[in-house]
């Protein structure tokens, strides 16, 4: 018993530590990740690179391709776009339902979720051209704070994994002069000022507003998108 929480202790911190190697871009999107060389950055076994790499395929920050290995997933405009259409219909429901539904104490964890979002730095002071990490997750925590009231499990795992197929996109935005002039933090007091009043069209067109402002930040952001797509080609 005490080996296997030793081997899951080591599973988990070597899926968040290869997580966020991979959104902090050390490996361009469409990269091989062998997992001997892996196995040796990251002081542990390839059992437990294997392990961490299925899990995170199974975030879309990793391709695995039978008889080829593991692979950086690959960035495309067409599924950016299509992922973001479908985040807000989903989010637009979720909304909807969260603001029927939910009650004073979903009202204060929305709050404290904006909180600690609000309180923590974007960008990362030994590297102001990244997204902090802490932010990351308060930033999420924020997202899945405002539908948790409604009440639909499916609804909110399908919000998080949409969630986590266009993180990769955000980082890789992360340095460009577009990210830099966005007021994300504007955007989210917006969101937050139309959940209170309950008002669930201004919500849902806020949400959608926030979601595509990151689409034409990538757009923007200089990204070689040729050159993705050509990466896993061979």
């Amino acid at each position: 018993m005490a080996a296997q929480q030793v081997t899951n202790s080591a599973g988990t911190r070597t899926i968040d530590e290869l997580r966020c190697a991979i959104l902090a871009g050390e490996w361009e999107p469409g990269e091989k990740l062998p997992p001997a060389a892996l196995a040796e950055r990251f002081r542990t076994s390839t059992t437990v690179i294997r392990e961490a790499l299925t899990r995170l395929s199974g975030a879309d920050l990793v391709v695995a391709k039978p008889n080829r290995g593991f692979f950086v997933r690959d960035l495309t405009l067409r599924e950016l776009s299509d992922i973001t259409e479908l985040r807000c219909t989903t989010e637009a429901l979720a909304i909807r339902l969260s603001l029927e539904r939910g009650d004073l104490h979903w009202e204060s964890d929305v709050i404290a979720a904006h909180h600690q979002l609000v309180r923590t730095p974007r960008r990362r002071s030994d590297d102001p051209t990244h997204i902090n990490d802490d932010w990351a997750s308060a930033h999420r925590g924020f997202h899945l704070a405002l539908l948790g009231a409604c009440d639909c499990e499916p609804m909110i795992r399908l919000a998080s994994n949409l969630a986590d197929s266009t993180e990769l996109y955000r980082r890789w935005a992360a340095p460009s002069a577009a990210a830099t002039v966005r007021n994300v933090e504007e955007e989210h007091r917006l969101i937050l000022e139309a959940v209170l009043a309950r008002d669930i069209d201004r919500a849902a067109e806020l949400l959608r507003t926030h979601y595509e402002a990151t689409v034409q930040v990538v757009l923007r952001s200089g990204l070689d998108w040729t050159g993705a797509s050509k990466s896993t080609a061979g």
